[in-house]
């Protein structure tokens, strides 16, 4: 289970190593941004832990490089920047997750071992298949027996969620949690601008489903 963690800070970077070798991890560690895109886009890895605030090449950018070239490899922000803005546009670039610091060690590897755990999912490949839909992971996009239907980001965001719990009815708390990384805002309705969205690409025969007053549903058959 290796990892690469591109860090400036020495000691945060020691302290990340460290504590994840403990916990069985192999970790290389990287402390400016040309440098960790380049060994990121050399070696293989089952997650980057990605500080924003890099000497030489700044995080915001290098995320972007790299899901340009490596869309199947996740990524953790682990960032001093906790603001709503810049949460958000990492995860436009391409984010699986965001962490702010200071933070729990305990979160930290928690969050680690399911990304990982993700990628080692046995059978898993570069497509996610439910139904009739499948979403292709490296190109980021869904096909039907029809055709291929290019997605926003934020749209293949929301469908590879609901696809991941298909036959589940998840929340619109939990999606605008997990996907765009807001607290819960009952007067909010991005979720359903972006279903809608779906809806009109997927067509007719979308299988997303309202549950009303509850969320949405992903139909696994």
């Amino acid at each position: 289970m290796k990892i690469l963690v591109i860090e400036d800070e020495p000691r945060i970077l020691e302290f990340l190593r460290l504590g994840l070798e403990a916990e069985g991890f192999t970790v290389d560690g990287v402390e400016d941004g040309v440098s960790g895109l380049a060994v990121a886009l050399t070696e293989e890895y089952e997650l980057v832990v990605l500080d924003l605030l890099l000497p030489r090449l700044d995080g915001l950018r290098l995320l972007s490089e790299l899901r340009s070239a490596r869309p199947e490899l996740p990524v953790l922000v682990l960032s001093a920047r906790s603001d709503l803005p810049t949460k958000l546009r990492s995860f436009d670039l391409g984010a699986d997750d965001y962490l702010s610091k200071p933070f729990s060690f305990d979160e930290l590897v928690a969050r680690v071992r399911v990304h990982v755990r993700r990628g080692r999912e046995p059978g898993r490949s570069d497509k996610l298949r439910v139904g009739g839909l499948s979403l292709d992971l490296a190109r980021r996009r869904a096909e039907t027996a029809a055709c291929g239907i290019d997605l926003s980001d934020r749209e293949f965001r929301l469908l590879y969620h609901l696809a991941a719990h298909a036959g589940e009815v998840v929340s619109r708390e939990r999606l605008l949690s997990e996907v765009w990384g807001y607290s819960f805002d009952p007067g909010s309705n991005v979720v359903d601008v972006c279903v809608r969205r779906l809806r009109k690409k997927l067509g007719p025969a979308c299988p997303i489903e309202t549950v009303r007053h509850a969320g949405y549903r992903l139909a696994s058959a």
